[in-house]
């Protein structure tokens, strides 16, 4: 393990500590916790989900669905640390499901590809059990969670680049739209210009990083007209705000319907993923934007 994922594992946990130190699931949240996914059984620590839901909507009811890929640096976090922000998403009047996924260096990619689509093909199974509108099936990604929701976006809607890979997800399963939230996007030109980036990706595939290896992991390279509609967001203090331009103007080249958010504060600069600091009131404009934008979309 590289020092740069030694000191994101460390600093990374301490910093959401002291975020989200004091607070509560809403009451007006119902949380279901520890699902295991995955059709193997094989890594039941990582392989785990839980589904919010508003709990005065019935439980019959279906409603439209965020999934929620948290960031981290591919090396860094679970559902556990995203729990309050995956809650807020709820209370706006969705059903959430936020998940673990392998991390590296335990885990080399596409680890955490291939699990991301277990849980797409999870949700599909279970669409009755927790009242899932598959029509309407959003998607959010912080940071590495960022490059994760462009890739599975990507999978999801170029048969070229699924093809890469040797696992599926149902026919039934599709993202209705797209959130990059202080997004990795174009991870070449990061690593290339950050040691810290290049050392990641050394973990995240368990050697050398190659040109080959990067390839594959840009969203932007496989992004067609077929993309869903996405949603761009970073702020004054996102060490990743470079990355904006460079997600709009792919958008633009491939005639995908997008917004573009740049998020200030009269406070200060707004950090990397402000967004699910729920003490912030500019987390909470973002977020109603996000939901906004999916709403318009359903």
């Amino acid at each position: 393990m590289s020092k740069a994922s030694e000191f994101i594992r460390t600093n990374f946990a301490k910093g959401d500590a002291i975020r989200d130190e004091g607070l509560e699931i809403p009451s007006d949240v119902k949380r279901y916790t520890d699902i295991t996914y995955g059709d193997k059984g094989e890594h039941p620590k990582w392989q785990m989900l839980d589904v919010y839901r508003p709990a005065d909507v019935p439980e019959d009811k279906k409603l439209p669905v965020i999934v929620v890929i948290h960031g981290g640096g591919w090396v860094y976090g679970d559902k556990e640390v995203y729990k309050y922000y995956s809650a807020s998403l709820c209370q706006r009047g969705f059903a959430v499901v936020c998940y673990s996924y392998r991390l590296a260096p335990e885990y080399t990619f596409p680890s955490s590809l291939e699990d991301t689509c277990a849980v797409a093909n999870w949700i599909v199974e279970n669409e009755d059990k927790y009242g899932f509108d598959l029509n309407n099936v959003f998607g959010v990604g912080d940071s590495a969670g960022g490059t994760l929701i462009g890739i599975t976006a990507a999978f999801l809607t170029n048969k070229e680049y699924s093809k890469k890979f040797d696992f599926t997800v149902s026919d039934k399963f599709n993202f209705k739209g797209i959130a990059f939230n202080c997004a990795a996007f174009e991870i070449k030109s990061v690593s290339e210009t950050d040691e810290n980036m290049g050392n990641l990706m050394d973990d995240l595939f368990g050697k050398r990083v190659t040109e080959e290896d990067l390839d594959v992991m840009n969203a932007g390279k496989y992004i067609t007209n077929a993309y869903p509609p996405s949603f761009l967001m970073s702020a004054t203090g996102d060490f990743l705000n470079n990355e904006l331009p460079k997600m709009a103007a792919v958008m633009i080249n491939n005639s995908v319907p997008f917004t573009c958010k740049y998020y200030t504060s009269p406070n200060g600069e707004l950090g990397h993923v402000f967004h699910c600091n729920m003490r912030l009131p500019e987390a909470t404009q973002c977020n109603d934007d996000e939901t906004a934008f999916f709403r318009n979309l359903i």
